[in-house]
Parts: structure tokens; sequence; C-alpha cells
């Protein structure tokens, strides 16, 4: 049985955004069985993503899970799901439970090393709504996450704990960017899985 702490959170203070941090949401013991569990029973991979005219290896290991027909694209990337594995269908429904609402799939990032990043980007997909819920779990080695807004540029830094949830739901991909950078002094490795509920093509259009 999945081990939650909502006991202690905080709202991080973002103009047109609404994010909030759980940092304990999982115990240690737990989030580290997960961890382990995780690396070596999920299909990882590494696509390749066209930029200016190349072909390059996006810097981390990734794997798309969800319900069928929940087909993801970003940067011009299709991902068809994977079957939900049992453990991970039960970390969603854990997620749901704190969320009070419901996903149908799941983007899981491996981060290798330090050298393994994401680059800053939204949610913004119209198949995501545009008030979008998502739930971001992370396991292992701590690392920046970091929050630039569209327009004003105010900018925010929060780091991700190892058992943590961050929730990001209402205007906040409408008007922020969020992304990871590369680190030359956070070696570990470290996974994350951001659940998120994909509307039909027929809702997404309205």
């Amino acid at each position: 049985m999945t081990q939650l702490d909502m006991s202690s959170s905080f709202t991080i203070p973002m103009e047109n955004g609404d994010v909030t941090y759980f940092p304990n949401w999982l115990s240690n013991k737990h989030a580290r069985h997960l961890m382990d569990y995780f690396i070596e029973r999920l299909q990882w991979e590494q696509p390749s993503l066209l930029l200016y005219g190349k072909l390059h290896k996006i810097p981390r290991l990734q794997a798309w899970y969800g319900d069928e027909g929940t087909q993801y694209e970003y940067s011009k990337n299709k991902m068809e799901p994977l079957p939900w594995e049992p453990r991970l269908y039960k970390l969603k429904q854990a997620c749901e439970m704190s969320c009070q609402t419901k996903f149908n799939s799941v983007l899981a990032n491996y981060y290798r090393n330090g050298q393994d990043s994401m680059g800053m980007h939204a949610d913004d997909e119209p198949e995501l709504g545009r008030q979008p819920i998502i739930a971001s779990v992370s396991l292992g080695q701590p690392r920046r996450f970091n929050f630039k807004h569209k327009d004003t540029k105010e900018s925010h830094k929060i780091l991700l704990e190892h058992g943590s949830l961050l929730v990001m739901k209402g205007d906040t991909q409408q008007y922020w960017q969020h992304g990871i950078n590369k680190s030359k002094t956070q070696h570990g490795a470290r996974l994350n899985f951001t659940f998120r509920c994909v509307l039909s093509k027929l809702n997404a259009d309205k």
C-alpha cells in the first residue's frame, strides 16, 4: 500500500500560477523501493527529436504509459501508450487521491546522472486542455526545478526531493514554462513521473 503524507505542503507564490509542493509525500523507504523497481521494470527508451533539420537524442530516458488511445505528441514526437504496469497504476491512483482528479496517462523520465536534463517548456498541448492538472512525482537524486513566466520573465526555483509530489494546475501551463538544467554537482539517478489526463481529439478541439 502506498504510504502518503499530506500533512506538510506549501504553495509557490506565482503570478498566474497554481503550484503546490508536498516534500515528504512518500516515505523515504517506500520511495527508494519504487525507484529500484521502476528502473528495472519500465520500458525505457531514448527517442530522437528533429531540431534545426537534424535528429538529436533527448538527454534522458523516457516511457509513456496510459489508457488505450491516450496518444501524446510533443515537439513532433508521437508516443503510443504502453499498458499500465501494476505498481505504476497504483502510483497513479495515489496521485488521484491527493489531487482529487482522474489521470489516464503518465510520462516517465529517467535522469541517469547530472548531465541528463529537460529543456524549458510548458505542457500546453491542446490534448491536455486549457487548465490541466499535472501531478509530478520525484524519486532519487534531488534536482532543481526551474519556473519562468512567459511574459514577465519572473522566475522561481524549487528543489524536487526524493519522494516528493509537485502539483501544477489552473493557468500554470498557459503562463509558465518549466525545466531542469544539467548539473555538475548532482550526480545521482532520478526518476520523475508526470501524471496527466489526455483528452479525446473531439474534446481537445473544443
